[in-house]
């Protein structure tokens, strides 16, 4: 049996814990409100044809999947489908270059990989890139930032997606979410969207 002291303590505790519950989900929205918290990421059914325009799309180089170490060469920089290897490269902001052959595979699963040359980064870039990273996860519809492994990159900022590429010369919060929107979740192997 228990006294008043007891359930009196309950019922503190649980206070507590609800309240704390509600302060971290108030901290929470007010930094999203205030940018804190990076941008909205949620994705419309398609992208913004308008902001699309300069979409490039390529044919499919193929889905093969190759022993890890074979050297690919691709048609694109950065490449939007090809041979590739069996892993794949989890969804997150990377500060080092990733494997391609995984990459690749990356995309065919439907994901958005976006290439940032990291002299050219700047924080409200880095920023958002990091919650759309953080914002989309799934296996089969993921966003991966990694920085630009080639020597001439053409743009500051390169999205691709499975036989599709934009390059930006600036980043661009919208153009990013009509390519996602666009793109991600549709690769060839298991489309989700």
């Amino acid at each position: 049996m228990t006294d008043g002291h007891d359930l009196a303590d309950r019922s503190s505790l649980s206070r507590r814990r609800t309240l704390g519950v509600v302060g971290a989900g108030a901290v929470a929205a007010l930094a999203g409100c205030l940018g804190g918290g990076g941008g909205d990421t949620s994705l419309p059914e398609n992208g913004d044809p308008e902001l699309l325009d300069d979409v490039e799309s390529f044919p499919s180089e193929g889905v093969e999947h190759v022993e890890r170490g074979t050297e690919v060469d691709y048609d694109t920089q950065p490449p939007t489908s090809g041979p590739h290897y069996s892993g794949v490269v989890e969804a997150g902001f990377y500060e080092e270059p990733q494997t391609m052959g995984d990459l690749v595979h990356t995309l065919e699963h439907g994901a958005v990989v976006a290439y940032y040359v990291p002299d050219a980064l700047t924080d409200e870039a880095r920023s958002s890139l990091e919650t759309w990273a953080n914002s989309h996860t799934g296996t089969w519809q993921s966003f991966v930032a990694v920085p630009n492994p080639y020597d001439d990159p053409q743009a500051p900022y390169t999205l691709t997606a499975w036989r599709h590429l934009l390059r930006m010369d600036e980043y661009d919060e919208d153009v990013v979410r009509a390519f996602a929107a666009e793109y991600i979740g549709r690769g060839p192997e298991n489309p989700v969207r």
